[in-house]
């Protein structure tokens, strides 16, 4: 099971006791944030994409969405995600519990600037009622990446609500 694999991954930092497990699912944002009693936007999806290379995980805030124009610019193809019956097969976890940690061999990881803004997040664990709070650099160490990108749009405030906000 995918979960009993990324406890064993995150023992190495002794991180493996703080994966809450739910009796309710947190497959979604909206569930995730549901069990773990947050705002859906401290929820760190992780969103699985095919590319020339191979596949990629981008991690992103709850509320962010992709921008295909900065996704193609950063990864120099159309933002075409894994069909759902085949994200098993090639991430190592499920859909619903699909998460940075304990990957299939050659998945490159991504982070997106759109987590930032939190001191912490919650990734989910390889199941699909799961979750860790992790901060920035745990994040960082845990994935075993330390790549930002910008690939998003839709979360936090942009210029035009800034603007509206201070008037």
């Amino acid at each position: 099971m995918a979960i009993d694999k990324v406890r064993e991954y995150l023992k190495q930092w002794n991180a493996d006791g703080r994966i809450r497990e739910f009796q309710v699912s947190s497959a979604t944002v909206e569930l995730a944030a549901q069990a773990l009693n947050c705002e859906g936007s401290r929820i760190a999806k992780t969103l699985s994409f095919e590319t020339g290379d191979g596949c990629i995980l981008v991690v992103a805030a709850g509320d962010a969405k992709i921008d295909n124009a900065k996704y193609k610019a950063r990864f120099g193809t159309k933002a075409k995600m894994i069909p759902a019956a085949e994200v098993e097969e090639k991430i190592g976890h499920a859909v619903g519990g699909v998460c940075p940690f304990a990957v299939n061999e050659g998945v490159k990881i991504y982070l997106d600037e759109s987590l930032k803004r939190f001191h912490t997040v919650f990734p989910a664990c390889g199941s699909s009622n799961s979750a860790i709070e992790l901060t920035m650099e745990e994040l960082e160490t845990y994935s075993g990446t330390g790549e930002w990108v910008d690939v998003c749009k839709g979360w936090g405030m942009d210029e035009k609500s800034a603007l509206w906000q201070a008037m």
